[in-house]
C-alpha cells in the first residue's frame, strides 16, 4: 500500500480502469460484464429499462453522496474510476 501513497488518485484510477489489477485480484469477473449484468438484474427488479451506462452513473452518484457526509479518499477514487470506466465503456460501444 505504501507504493499507492506516492501515486495520485488519477494514476490509481487509471490502473483500476485500464489495467484492471484490483478486479483480477478479487475475481469478480470482467468489470463491463458485471455492469451489464447489474443493469439486467436492476431492470428485472424495478420493471424499468436500466442500462449499464445508468449503473456507472448511479455508482458514481453513490460515491459522491457518501463523500458529502465524510471525506474518504476511497470515495473519490471510486468515483473517478467509475467515470473513467464509463468513458472506456462508451468508446467501445
Amino acid at each position: 500500500m505504501a507504493a499507492q501513497e506516492n501515486k495520485s488518485i488519477l494514476q490509481i484510477a487509471h490502473e483500476i480502469v485500464h489495467e484492471r489489477r484490483q478486479e483480477k485480484e478479487r475475481q469478480y469477473g470482467p468489470f463491463e460484464e458485471g455492469m451489464e449484468k447489474t443493469a439486467k438484474i436492476a431492470s428485472l427488479l424495478t420493471n424499468k429499462d436500466i442500462t449499464a451506462e445508468d449503473i456507472y452513473l448511479i455508482l458514481t452518484s453513490l460515491k459522491l453522496s457518501r463523500q458529502s457526509y465524510n471525506h474518504k479518499e476511497d470515495n473519490l477514487l471510486d468515483a473517478v474510476a467509475y467515470i473513467g470506466a464509463l468513458n472506456k465503456y462508451l468508446k467501445k460501444k
